[in-house]
């Protein structure tokens, strides 16, 4: 059994940010697989498919990004999943825009919603797909970069990077990690 989370704020307000775009992976990758992310548990949206015949269960947190740890250590300890039996997806200041980066462990990178994970479960063991927002202009702080939405010209990478990244998860899904590492990154 595997748990795919996308990290993200819950509702309409933020959407479209650049903090939601593990949300847009995972609503990209059910869509795909005809799969509705709207059972609430554990202080998250659910959903769930098959794939190989193993069951994967499909979540975005409902806490808000700083305590996305909530909602994960509460699907972990319900279908008591070990920490390399998660996939975590979110955003990632330090890659370009389009940029992606598939990981099996790694530090938080500044990111609160990974650091809630981490800080929750208590390992840094968690396999992960990064995707790039980039830095916000000198004048702008990070939370208003975050929490603000694409320019026109990133868009167009964002979306071919959705793309590649609900791709890459089907293949961590049906092959493994370090597949989808030799060809995504």
């Amino acid at each position: 059994m595997r748990l795919v989370v996308g990290l993200g704020n819950p509702g309409f307000k933020y959407a479209r940010t650049r903090h939601n775009i593990g949300f847009r992976v995972l609503d990209s990758f059910a869509e795909k697989n005809k799969v509705k992310i709207k059972q609430e548990k554990q202080k998250a949206l659910t959903g769930k498919l098959y794939i190989k015949g193993e069951k994967v269960i499909l979540a975005k947190p409902q806490t808000y990004m700083n305590k996305s740890g909530q909602a994960v250590k509460g699907l972990v300890d319900w279908y008591q999943f070990d920490p390399q039996d998660i996939i975590v997806i979110y955003d990632d200041l330090d890659l370009e825009p389009g940029h992606l980066r598939i990981r099996r462990s790694g530090g938080h990178g500044g990111h609160k919603g990974l650091k809630s994970i981490f800080n929750s479960l208590n390992t840094r063991e968690i396999p992960r797909i990064r995707i790039g927002i980039g830095r916000p202009p000198k004048y702008m702080s990070v939370s208003e970069y975050v929490l603000g939405k694409f320019t026109a010209e990133q868009s167009s990478l964002i979306e071919d990077s959705v793309e590649r990244a609900q791709a890459a998860l089907k293949v961590i899904l049906a092959d493994d990690l370090t597949t989808a590492m030799n060809k995504y990154n």
